[in-house]
């Protein structure tokens, strides 16, 4: 009922007979800043100050219903500069992966999609820049095979996933490996990439602070290490996952109350008159001191009565604060372009040719049919027992075309033979469907087109289909009496 109702209510919007009653909300109000590069930026806020926006905003993921005022640059280029989805990587807090492909194999598919190497190989011998000698010198020596192993190695070994490289991830019918593991896999996925701007969205849902010190602390060595940038969302770190961060974004109500580095945030609270317990975590007393049920208890100065300080009013003194100062002075000067490495972002919309990412979706699609070869041997055996029980209830004793009687007969094992084949087709449906959300996934991760995706499975599970029916009629037709010929 509410979905005819706004269809009919946007008709005569449309037409002006009847005045819309939707009112735009502001999610994210005025904010401004700089992400770092080789840095890790941890994004607090309370749930519904506008994190997820803010975030696919940066990643150039945005729902085209929302409007933007304002721009998004990356070293000075615009988003429509460059392919976005390709330069950054927007990592939600669902893990969705194929659960009978191993981590190795996981890792090793996105290398292949992307091929980082041979992308940055291209980029610059299209420039002036002189080649990498090393980078040239592994493009010559190793095949793409091996570019994409020693990739997925240095991979795991950096997020500590190389304990579990053989072991399948699993999914909800498949034991795998553990839920922190999954969370570095989904990381691992980007690294292998081109992508360096990592933008992750409560990637500690369902993990342990444990866990989630693990992940972090290894995409630290990553970030550090390869040179990339992160910005990451979490609702409650632990003090020990909170110290592994260089910079801080704190958001309230769609406004930036802070950002900078992570030893001055507790002095530009001080300087407001609120100050941390020591037996309180930093991270969730920046979450609590713009709330205006929990900020009393923060208030430092004695001699003074305490009134609420609103979001609004932290922010603007931010920038009267020595690091909002230095941050204005930085947004004030624009980047220069000259400055921007060629290989910082990615302007090409997939990083290999259309054969090879053909090529990598049919061998994978290969590999998962091997996988689930149990499917495709019962339905066989499935075939060739109701091809028994056709052939013994449909037996012909004598041949008889004549009669209207006879004509039902034959009818009825026409229809028990597309029967058959209907639900045998069932069967895979349900892994079809299965893997939809991985295809969504890596295709708005322009891992490969859809065309890429569908055709592998075409060509490898229609002559499949071919062979059941040529064994289940090979088997019935000349039993069954619809010729008297044996060899036609």
């Amino acid at each position: 009922m509410n979905f005819f109702i706004n269809k009919i209510e946007d008709f005569l919007n449309a037409v002006c007979v009847l005045p819309s009653r939707k009112r735009p909300i502001k999610i994210l109000n005025d904010i401004s800043g700089i992400i770092k590069p080789g840095r890790m930026t941890l994004l607090l806020g309370p749930p519904g100050s506008g994190k997820t926006t803010l975030l696919l905003t940066l990643a150039g993921k945005l729902n085209a219903n929302l409007k933007v005022s304002g721009e998004v640059t990356y070293n000075g280029h615009g988003m429509d500069e460059f392919v976005p989805q390709r330069t950054s990587a927007y990592i939600s807090q669902n893990d969705l992966h194929i659960g009978e492909m191993t981590v190795r194999e996981t890792l090793a598919f996105s290398a292949r999609c992307q091929e980082m190497l041979t992308e940055l190989s291209r980029r610059e011998k299209a420039t002036n820049i002189k080649p990498d000698p090393d980078i040239d010198a592994y493009m010559k020596a190793t095949s793409v095979q091996g570019q994409e192993g020693i990739v997925t190695d240095y991979i795991l070994k950096i997020l500590g996933l190389d304990i579990c490289a053989d072991t399948m991830v699993g999914d909800a019918m498949l034991r795998g490996i553990s839920g922190g593991q999954k969370k570095r896999v989904t990381t691992g996925e980007m690294l292998v990439g081109p992508a360096k701007a990592l933008f992750m969205d409560e990637i500690s849902t369902g993990l342990d602070s444990s866990t989630t010190f693990q992940i972090v602390n290894s995409l630290r060595q990553s970030i550090h290490i390869l040179g990339g940038t992160a910005l990451i969302a979490l609702l409650q770190p632990a003090p020990e996952t909170y110290d592994l961060f260089d910079d801080i974004i704190l958001l309230s109500e769609g406004q930036i109350v802070y950002q900078g580095p992570r030893e001055q945030v507790l002095g530009f609270f001080r300087s407001m008159g609120f100050s941390c317990p020591e037996r309180k975590g930093v991270a969730d007393f920046l979450q609590e001191v713009t709330s205006q049920k929990d900020q009393q208890q923060y208030w430092t100065r004695r001699y003074e009565p305490y009134h609420f300080v609103s979001v609004t009013e932290f922010a603007d003194a931010f920038w009267s604060f020595h690091v909002g100062r230095e941050l204005r002075d930085e947004l004030s000067t624009p980047f220069d372009k000259s400055k921007n490495h060629p290989a910082a972002l990615t302007t090409s919309r997939y990083g290999v040719s259309k054969r090879e990412l053909l090529r990598a979706c049919m061998s994978r699609e290969f590999l998962l049919m091997k996988r689930n070869s149990f499917v495709y041997i019962f339905k066989l055996f499935q075939l060739l027992l109701i091809a028994t029980i056709a052939m013994t209830v449909f037996l012909r004793t004598k041949m008889n075309h004549g009669s209207i009687e006879d004509g039902l007969v034959y009818m009825g094992a026409l229809f028990v033979g597309i029967l058959t084949h209907l639900f045998n087709g069932f069967a895979e449906l349900a892994m079809s469907i299965a893997k939809l959300p991985v295809f969504y996934k890596q295709r708005d991760l322009l891992f490969y087109p859809a065309w890429a995706y569908a055709i592998p499975t075409w060509i490898l599970k229609i002559p499949i289909s071919f062979l059941e029916c040529g064994i289940y009629v090979g088997l019935t037709y000349y039993v069954i009496g619809f010729d008297p010929d044996i060899q036609r």
